[in-house]
């Protein structure tokens, strides 16, 4: 197998497995602070409005990191930096 077929191989290993796991925590991150959020207005119903307001900025910061595994795993498919480095050798 020639290093530019190990690359290919390696590249689109990675790729899954970044995107497998950075969307895997960041959905398990999610379901703690909804939940985390749920118990909250449950026992205060008055901080409603505060309570999700501040969730919904967490679960996008908590999205963001899903999205970036998603953007690293397309840049490791589609524009792999390594390629460049292997062909010109």
């Amino acid at each position: 197998m020639d290093s530019i077929a190990l690359i290919g191989m390696v590249s689109i290993i990675m790729a899954g497995f970044t995107t497998s796991i950075g969307c895997m925590f960041p959905a398990i991150g999610q379901g703690k602070a909804v939940s985390a959020a749920l118990e909250s207005i449950a026992q205060q119903p008055d901080a409603a409005p505060t309570v999700t307001r501040t969730l919904f900025v967490g679960l996008a910061m908590i999205e963001s990191t899903a999205i970036y595994c998603f953007v690293v795993s397309m840049i490791l498919i589609f524009a792999n930096p390594f390629w460049n480095h292997f062909i010109s050798n």
